[in-house]
């Protein structure tokens, strides 16, 4: 059983958190100028293109023929349908719910990586997520004014389902290829699957204000290549069911990026949530969890 947690290790998970938790508000910004859907195509064609750049530098082997198929179901997978799904989703739903329902990635990432990966997870890291999702659920009823589900709702459960897909199609394939290769490879499948969305898209480019490229520009180099490179560096180094527990920090981080960029001030009930989500990764912490060929 495999299992580091040193400097870089470390280092990987919070740039990773970080940033994905700064990108809720770039995403509320760029849904002013862009329909979802482009939203996300801009996003990921400006990480393809900073990737791309990476390559060249790095001179970044191709991927095996064989391997391209289940490639290109990452990207698809993780990359499009799961950008897409959110970023619609979250036009009708509160955010409250949206925070509620993304936070049963880990959940379900830990069942696929038990039924499709062969790891067993000890009664204290199961004890450990549900404790964290229920500090959740206390950050959406504190800071979302209620959960409020409509339609749209089952386009955020679609994602994040999409999302826990990802990690496991992902984990084997990191056995084989370094996580900054295979990031690339994801995006730039999951951005040729967005291509779908191009028509209508240069008009939006023209009408957008610089804040909204500005913005989209941050979103794909830092919470889109920079931070799906360290995670999947982060997802190298443990079992899936592990590594996607540690997400349960985003609402914790993204209620301090919001205090520091817009003056947000969370409420009593989020903060207790705040600390069950972190009671519940020490369970986590202290469980096991078993992987084969680890």
């Amino acid at each position: 059983m495999r299992q580091p947690f040193d400097a870089k290790t470390t280092a990987a998970l919070v740039v990773t958190l970080l940033f994905w938790s700064s990108a809720y508000t770039g995403i509320k910004v760029g849904l002013q100028a862009f329909n979802p859907f482009h939203m996300a195509l801009y996003r990921f064609l400006v990480a393809s293109f900073a990737l791309a750049v990476y390559a060249l530098i790095t001179r970044m082997r191709l991927p095996e023929p064989r391997d391209l198929p289940l490639i290109l179901a990452s990207g698809c997978i993780g990359i499009t349908i799961y950008h897409a799904a959110l970023n619609y989703g979250e036009t009708t739903v509160t955010a409250g719910a949206s925070g509620f329902l993304i936070s049963l990635s880990p959940i379900f990432t830990a069942m696929l990586a038990v039924a499709f990966l062969g790891e067993r997870l000890k009664h204290n890291t199961w004890a450990g997520m549900v404790i964290s999702f229920l500090g959740t659920a206390l950050i959406a009823f504190g800071e979302g004014g209620g959960l409020h589900f409509n339609p749209g709702a089952l386009f955020v459960l679609l994602a994040t389902l999409s999302f826990s897909v990802f990690f496991i199609i992902q984990k084997p394939l990191l056995s084989k290829y370094k996580p900054f290769d295979l990031t690339t490879y994801s995006i730039w499948a999951g951005t040729l699957c967005m291509l779908v969305f191009l028509p209508g898209f240069v008009p939006d480019l023209a009408r957008a204000p610089l804040q909204a490229h500005l913005t989209l520009i941050y979103l794909g180099i830092f919470p889109g290549a920079l931070a799906y490179a360290t995670w999947s560096y982060f997802l190298s180094k443990m079992p899936a069911s592990r590594a996607a527990s540690y997400l349960y920090i985003n609402p914790i981080l993204s209620l301090m990026v919001a205090f520091i960029w817009i003056g947000e001030i969370p409420s009593l009930l989020t903060l207790v949530g705040g600390i069950i989500i972190l009671a519940g990764l020490v369970l986590v912490g202290l469980g096991g969890v078993e992987e084969k060929g680890l």
